[in-house]
């Protein structure tokens, strides 16, 4: 039998750090299906999907854990649906302040949207040295999401905080 686990990983970046952990896997015969992975200031961090043989599974684990990294392991269990949704996403850009994802998650929040992923930076404009916030999520949107009121919402966000919003339906 397969099990499938969800790892989170952190520890001290290094070269060769990804090569350890698919040698790890594929040494323990798993199989590396997904995962998300990134550097942010000196530190690695990641989530990863597996699938392990059932007998292999402990091992994998130990082994995980012996490389001076932190290892998180949980079983990959599916939750079930929440009804329909649709894909989208959000996009946002703007001069730096505080808040700036918490408003637009507390809006997401109010109509049941899921967060599936987000990614975002933080950089120096090129001409006006002015700090820039930058952030891009994917979002699954319950069918009883109110849309229209929703635009209406991250567009006060983005008038209030003075930063483009941009929301598309896929």
């Amino acid at each position: 039998m397969q099990n499938h686990l969800v790892m989170t990983i952190i520890g001290r970046d290094r070269t060769g750090l990804i090569e350890s952990l698919a040698r790890l896997i594929a040494d323990n015969h798993g199989n590396w299906l997904e995962s998300r992975m990134c550097r942010l200031g000196g530190e690695f961090a990641g989530i990863l999907r597996v699938q392990v043989p059932e007998e292999n599974e402990k091992k994998l684990i130990r082994a995980m854990h012996s490389g001076g990294l932190t290892v998180i392991v949980r079983p990959d269990e599916i939750a079930p649906s929440a009804g329909s949704t649709k894909n989208a996403s959000l996009s946002l850009i703007g001069q730096d302040r505080p808040g700036i994802i918490y408003q637009v998650s507390a809006a997401l929040a109010n109509q049941n949207i899921n967060v599936e992923e987000l990614e975002s930076e933080r950089f120096s404009a090129p001409m006006s040295g002015e700090m820039i916030f930058t952030a891009m999520a994917r979002l699954q949107i319950p069918e009883s999401c109110a849309v229209a009121d929703l635009r209406k919402e991250l567009e006060a966000i983005g008038g209030e905080l003075m930063v483009d919003i941009s929301f598309t339906e896929s």
